[in-house]
């Protein structure tokens, strides 16, 4: 297994079905980044770009993928940030630490989308508390 040490955006409408070693493919369209493991494994690893997901920045001809790759489902467990198109490999996390950063993910994905929601005026939250205790 070659580490890869880089990756180079390449801008798809699809993403295609096999993968190059050090091409990070981005559909804008379908909002969605894939790239081959850059530990080597060869395994196929899907960002969504979206929000409470992950986020493209591009400078130039490179591209900055935040939060990190964390591949905790594959047997590798590749942990790694892409910034400016260079792999920055990061710690492997332990099973506990996995599952904090998924429940972290998943709360701050809640947080995003309860934001986007309008909130409830005064009279509707204390109608919908009534209807709970007299069961309307």
């Amino acid at each position: 297994m070659r580490r890869i040490e880089s990756l180079r955006p390449q801008f798809v409408e699809f993403i295609p079905t096999a993968l190059e070693a050090g091409v990070l493919y981005i559909s804008r369209k379908y909002k969605t980044a894939s790239h081959l493991c850059c530990c080597g494994c060869g395994n196929k690893v899907v960002t969504p770009l979206k929000p409470g997901g992950w986020q493209l920045t591009t400078q130039g001809n490179t591209v900055t993928l935040h939060p990190s790759v964390g591949s905790w489902s594959l047997a590798c467990q590749s942990h790694y940030l892409i910034r400016s198109g260079r792999i920055e490999w990061a710690s492997k996390f332990s099973k506990t630490e996995i599952e904090l950063n998924r429940l972290r993910d998943q709360r701050e994905r809640e947080a995003h989308f309860n934001a986007q929601r309008p909130r409830e005026g005064f009279g509707r939250r204390a109608l919908h508390w009534l209807s709970k205790i007299f069961g309307g």
